[in-house]
């Protein structure tokens, strides 16, 4: 007598087997799946820039200078400018090393080129000046220094001058000598009185100090 139970797992097995090759690949054939390309693209190189590119050079022009003196800085500036000089600076007439921080408030009392001449471009115009209120000197004030490492006379001038006129390294002590003790904030408004050392000593890095009092005040 044939075991049927036999045969029915044998058959149902093969059906199982047939089911998964169909799944795999409905002719019978095991084909891998495909495998998925990427593209690849090279980063653009930049030409290198040809002589065209660069930039041109401003060729420095003859022009004659116009006069300044008894303007307003921030005129003279951009007179200055309309005429085709860009190299433009500054500094106080009075010598006392003030910034001149709002052009409007100052006016031009000299030009380091003569007004009327003819100068290049690309030549740096110096303008002094000093404060709206404030009345000209017959020439600009000389800043003191120190040539030679002989020390220079600081009567007269600015706290800030005379801090100009050193080592930037050099200890300083500056006194209010009005008798009020005041705090010396803006060594630019403070006159000096006296000095220790003395106009004349050799620099060798020794410590200043200075008696100063504010400029519309008398030296006591």
């Amino acid at each position: 007598m044939a075991n049927w139970k036999l045969i029915g797992g044998i058959a149902g097995g093969l059906i199982v087997v047939g089911a998964i090759g169909n799944a795999v690949n409905g002719d019978g054939t095991d084909t891998a799946a495909p495998t998925p390309s990427y593209a690849t693209t090279a980063a653009a190189t930049p030409a290198p820039a040809g002589a065209d590119d660069k930039p041109e050079k401003v060729e420095a022009e003859t022009k004659t200078v116009p006069q300044f003196v008894g303007m307003g800085l921030q005129s003279a500036q951009d007179t200055a400018q309309a005429a085709g000089f860009y190299g433009l600076k500054s500094h106080d007439s009075l010598g006392r090393a003030r910034h001149q921080i709002l052009d409007r408030d100052w006016k031009v009392c000299s030009q380091n080129v003569r007004a009327n001449s003819s100068a290049s471009t690309d030549k740096v115009l110096d303008f002094g000046a000093v404060k709206l209120k404030e009345t000209c000197p017959a020439h600009d004030e000389t800043a003191p220094s120190a040539a030679g490492g002989i020390m220079p006379s600081f009567t007269g001038k600015s706290v800030s001058a005379a801090r100009d006129a050193l080592d930037p390294g050099t200890s300083f002590t500056v006194e209010d000598v009005s008798g009020q003790d005041r705090f010396i904030l803006v060594e630019s408004n403070w006159k000096v009185c006296s000095q220790e050392p003395a106009a004349g000593a050799k620099v060798t890095g020794q410590p200043v100090t200075l008696n100063a009092v504010k400029f519309e005040e008398e030296c006591r």
